[in-house]
């Protein structure tokens, strides 16, 4: 069951304006940064009450994010649902004729396993599910 929005992934070209913006301009507080080598990314978190926004900043040209930029410019790529069993939510989704970019969990920011919807099902949204594997 998705139990709330965990996290916006907002893709950026450059990460320390980025940050600046969300910092000086919105006073928010950027809590820690991390590399996805598997997501060719660099994320910065800004949380914002019970859920936080991640600033994504590709690592490599060819990686996911810098395509999005590429094609749409920055701006909203994806919105993350938490829940409790992602492999569930999958085969729930898959049953109900979504088109999954990823048939299993793979490896996400925070030690989390995410999963993404593909956005050509889901009315242009690209969605991606996630589990905390930490409580």
């Amino acid at each position: 069951m998705i139990k709330k929005i965990s996290h916006i992934g907002v893709a950026v070209k450059n990460l320390e304006e980025a940050k600046k913006l969300y910092e000086e301009v919105f006073g928010l507080k950027i809590e820690g940064e991390e590399v996805s080598e598997e997501q060719k990314v660099k994320i910065a978190f800004v949380p914002i009450g019970d859920t936080r926004i991640e600033l994504l900043e590709a690592t490599e040209p060819q990686s996911p994010i810098a395509k999005f930029i590429e094609s749409r410019g920055e701006g909203v790529h994806h919105i993350a649902f938490e829940t409790d069993n992602i492999e569930a939510e999958l085969q729930k989704f898959k049953e109900k004729g979504l088109r999954l970019i990823d048939e299993k969990p793979r490896s996400g920011a925070h030690g989390t396993k995410i999963a993404f919807i593909h956005p050509r099902s889901t009315l242009g949204v690209l969605f991606e599910l996630c589990e905390e594997t930490h409580k």
